[in-house]
């Protein structure tokens, strides 16, 4: 499986909240924005820890819509975000980029940048 494909299987392993199949695809010590807070969470129980809380609050899904290999070896994911609250209520929609940097085929680090154009 390449990167991408893996990719793709974790996002929608997030979006099914199946939070164990997401964590195997990181490393031990992943570094992990915390979107939802604020700051970044560091390690897979922390992510976990994160995404439990998060979910409690809001229902967030993200879909990949295009994969963009990038010179320093990180891969950029343009995904559209759809984020509800517990009620249904749309809070946000939009699109970002998810910067992937791996570590052999685990995910060692992710970051959000703003979608731009040109990208």
């Amino acid at each position: 499986m390449d990167r991408e494909e893996r990719l793709q299987a974790t996002y929608e392993a997030f979006n099914a909240r199946d939070v164990e199949a997401v964590l195997a695809q990181m490393t031990d010590d992943v570094d992990w924005p915390n979107a939802f807070e604020g700051g970044r969470v560091v390690g897979r129980a922390a992510v976990r820890d994160y995404w439990l809380r998060q979910w409690t609050v809001i229902d967030p899904n993200v879909r990949p819509v295009r994969s963009m290999p990038r010179p320093d070896d990180t891969l950029a994911v343009e995904v559209e975000q759809v984020v509800r609250d517990m009620d249904g209520t749309l809070l946000l929609e939009g699109r970002v980029l998810h910067v992937y940097t791996f570590r052999g085929d685990l995910i060692a680090r992710m970051d959000i940048e703003e979608a731009r154009d040109d990208d």
